[in-house]
């Protein structure tokens, strides 16, 4: 029997990206620095960055997923950790592909508390059980999602 997944390909990505853009805009809120967490919220990161005519997008990796609903205790930032530096002050738009267990996203969070005027999240996905509630969301499901840039094993892999 296989499970039932979520399939998002790249076309409806796109519309997903500028709705949730749309959602952003339409709250008021002006984002300074667009955060990704990499590697799933690299894509929609770029797109909001685009969207909102915001140029200063930062990264931080997470690592917390192995594999299909298989992860580590708890996520870890992986270096190099944003510095609070230049974050100091600014309002900050938190993007990620889903808020799944919404661990990772608490974990950034809570990070940029500590250090920016304002964080909000967007995400492409909530899970209805994320204790992370996001601000802006375009889909919500209980299903695995297949996202476009996941959908195919690698080219090579990594040892």
């Amino acid at each position: 029997m296989t499970e039932e997944r979520e399939v998002l390909g790249w076309d409806a990505f796109g519309v997903a990206g500028r709705e949730l853009a749309e959602q952003v805009a339409a709250s008021g809120f002006v984002p300074d620095v667009v955060m990704a967490i990499a590697r799933g919220g690299l894509f929609i990161a770029g797109t909001l960055g685009y969207d909102l005519d915001v140029k200063n997008l930062h990264v931080v990796n997470v690592e917390f997923y192995t594999g299909v609903d298989e992860r580590l205790d708890m996520p870890v930032m992986l270096p190099p950790v944003p510095a609070a530096v230049d974050l100091a002050g600014a309002r900050v738009l938190i993007a990620d592909d889903v808020a799944d267990t919404g661990e990772t996203l608490k974990l950034v969070r809570d990070f940029c508390r500590d250090h920016v005027a304002e964080a909000r999240i967007a995400v492409v996905y909530e899970k209805p059980r994320s204790i992370v509630k996001c601000d802006y969301v375009w889909r919500t499901t209980d299903k695995w999602i297949t996202f476009p840039w996941s959908a195919l094993p690698p080219v090579a892999r990594r040892e």
